[in-house]
């Protein structure tokens, strides 16, 4: 690789790393293609990124970061993962695979401006995602209208209950 190609790639690969909310580190070797293509298709589908990348460019391109602490995760043959939207996503994928796939093994990550053991990174996939934090979010928003909306109701609703009541009672007796 010539060395303008390398600066490119250094940039590309800062690019990316600034903009994760976490990095998740695993070491690959013994895993087939086709289970590495399947594995792709999952981060892409869980909407993270997927990367066997030159551990030396990643630690050029992170070198001076608040993920240079992340270097020393960084040997042998490694797949970074990562997700711009959910810091737990990447992480989820990656504990899903690494028990279906004994070859698949987690290294660490990195989140928060720390490093994580695979331990944490198990910790962190069981973070909610950022639909279902988004969905608690909104029933927060919504229940206290809702809630004054039924107080409201109650009164009148308790009103024509009385009124039945009185009818079926005087129906009785007539």
């Amino acid at each position: 690789m010539k060395r303008s190609a390398k600066e490119t790639m250094v940039e590309e690969i800062g690019g990316f790393m600034g903009n994760a909310m976490s990095v998740i580190l695993a070491d690959y070797r013994g895993v087939d293609v086709p289970t590495v293509t399947e594995i792709r298709h999952d981060f892409t589908r869980a909407g993270c990124q997927y990367r066997v990348l030159k551990n030396s460019l990643v630690k050029l391109a992170i070198k001076s970061t608040d993920k240079e602490p992340m270097t020393a995760l960084l040997a042998g043959p490694t797949a970074l993962m990562w997700s711009d939207e959910s810091p737990s996503a990447a992480a989820k994928v990656a504990v899903k695979w690494a028990k279906e796939c004994k070859e698949f093994e987690i290294k660490g990550g990195f989140f928060g401006g720390e490093i994580l053991d695979p331990a944490g990174v198990t910790t962190l996939s069981k973070m909610p995602g950022k639909e279902e934090l988004q969905a608690t979010l909104l029933m927060t928003f919504i229940a206290a209208p809702t809630d004054f909306v039924q107080l409201l109701a109650a009164g009148p609703q308790q009103f024509v209950y009385l009124l039945d009541a009185r009818k079926r009672q005087l129906e009785g007796q007539g």
